[in-house]
């Protein structure tokens, strides 16, 4: 018998951290902030807890002093849960960005080729960071390298601020992915905005990673790596229900540091972010075959 649909999982790590530390605490923040999350979201129309049955899974435990190690955890924890069922699909809360590696080997592992939208204040496709290959700052790159998401059909969503040099962007393009810059929504506006990454992703299952620090730090100050310019919270409430009938497979909210935190700003903007995401899980929730169908293709 079925147990669960979604689970909500928090992983309490942030060793590949550059700058400012904290993440690790993220889960615990994002819990707290979510006691004001009601059932009905009238701008999706839908109650995802009568549709779905949502489990706050733990969390997953992982070493602080060995990223290896953490990563090779994760990942094998987040097949334990991905097992449980054809379509059960995993809602993680960070935790630094280091995590969405382990986290797309097992949504490949069980789903296969996904579409990947990249929510960031920065590309997160550098090669090393002080020499060391598995950071915060360079999960895409190797997701590139073992082939984790579909090249042609893969975007980051609201880059912002200076990047160490302009051959970042050419790397990046060559990797498939293609940059929506934060000023873009401004310019553009969200509807066409949402068009855009709408073209790209295609009718790709999908597979959604949040940096907080999309959003501009007087939305979510909590965050180790703040740049000034990013998106409001509602500009970001936009573009997820811009995504309506998207079959998303999995997605992760990562990067919420409580110490840098103010009045819980950041904590709530997480929680309400991963309340939308089951939302959007919710509506697709009546196709478990399209799931098991993309799974059986493996």
């Amino acid at each position: 018998m079925k147990r669960f649909d979604i689970a909500v999982v928090g992983i309490p790590f942030d060793a590949g951290t550059t700058y400012r530390p904290g993440a690790r605490l993220g889960p615990a923040l994002v819990r707290e902030s979510s006691r004001l999350l009601r059932p009905y979201n009238p701008q999706l129309d839908v109650l995802p807890f009568k549709t779905l049955q949502v489990v706050d899974a733990g969390d997953i435990p992982c070493n602080p002093f060995n990223i290896k190690k953490a990563v090779k955890a994760i990942e094998d924890s987040a097949n334990v849960l991905l097992d449980c069922g054809p379509s059960v699909r995993m809602v993680t809360i960070g935790g630094d960005h280091t995590i969405a590696l382990p986290l797309l080997r097992a949504v490949k592992r069980k789903f296969g080729n996904v579409a990947l939208i990249h929510f960031d204040a920065h590309l997160d496709t550098w090669d090393t960071y002080f020499c060391e290959p598995y950071t915060h700052g360079t999960p895409f790159r190797r997701a590139h390298e073992e082939k984790l998401f579909d090249e042609n059909h893969s975007i980051h969503v609201g880059i912002t601020g200076p990047i160490y040099d302009p051959k970042d962007f050419e790397e990046d393009k060559e990797m498939g992915f293609r940059v929506i810059h934060s000023m873009d929504v401004q310019k553009q506006g969200v509807e066409h905005v949402i068009r855009r990454i709408k073209e790209r992703v295609a009718d790709v299952p999908l597979y959604i990673s949040i940096d907080i620090d999309v959003l501009d730090p007087a939305h979510a100050p909590g965050t180790g790596t703040p740049e000034i310019g990013g998106l409001t919270s509602r500009e970001m409430q936009a573009i997820l229900h811009g995504l309506r009938g998207s079959l998303i497979v999995g997605a992760d909210i990562v990067e919420v540091s409580p110490p840098f935190d103010h009045a819980q700003l950041t904590g709530l903007a997480a929680a309400t972010l991963a309340y939308e995401l089951i939302c959007l899980m919710a509506i697709r929730s009546h196709e478990p075959k399209l799931l098991t169908k993309q799974n059986a293709a493996l």
